[in-house]
């Protein structure tokens, strides 16, 4: 697999340049959540991969059998002096639906299940908030209730090769991201 991004040009694997931070969120079919973060002013680098499960080095078919437990994520690796860890969850809760358990849309199984795997005790802190803040802005739509998990960090596994970048190489390939339409609500969650 190349180590470079092909839409950014940047460096996949660590190490990052001084000041980075990661965030690690699973919101459905990785292909689409990648796309959107890779066009997020302050992202240096994004990957698909997988989190959230028992066993080492899974792979894609694994994965898909539900019985690895790992959920299909997208590495951020952002300038935390250019876009805040709060614009990245923003971004998270508005671009999937977070009610739906185990699936996204046409998609089905624990593999697509709502994650966000927190790096320190700040990142759990703003996570928390902004679900609890998005769940209000929910329940006021009359829609449901997260199911969105939030854990300590797992080891993350880079997805095979051909996954990488996946939509910037077919540009018409697949994006399921099941919507709420629920903004999040502006100055909250932070």
């Amino acid at each position: 697999m190349s180590d470079l991004h092909v839409v950014l040009g940047t460096s996949m694997h660590p190490p990052y340049p001084q000041g980075l931070e990661r965030a690690v969120l699973g919101m459905g079919c990785f292909w689409g959540a990648e796309e959107i973060y890779w066009q997020v002013d302050g992202v240096h680098t994004t990957a698909v991969g997988y989190a959230g499960g028992q066993t080492s080095g899974p792979s894609y078919e694994a994965v898909c059998t539900g019985r690895t437990g790992h959920a299909e994520v997208v590495l951020v690796v952002f300038d935390p002096a250019r876009v805040a860890y709060a614009e990245l969850l923003k971004i998270f809760w508005e671009q999937h639906d977070p009610t739906q358990g185990m699936r996204q849309g046409n998609d089905i199984g624990s593999q697509y299940r709502s994650l966000i795997e927190v790096e320190s005790p700040d990142q759990r802190r703003v996570a928390e908030a902004s679900r609890d803040a998005y769940q209000a802005a929910l329940t006021a739509a009359g829609q449901g209730t997260i199911t969105t998990e939030i854990t300590e960090a797992t080891p993350f596994w880079y997805a095979e090769g051909y996954h990488q970048q996946y939509l910037a190489k077919n540009p018409n390939g697949y994006r399921c991201h099941a919507k709420t339409g629920v903004p999040f609500p502006a100055g909250a969650g932070a």
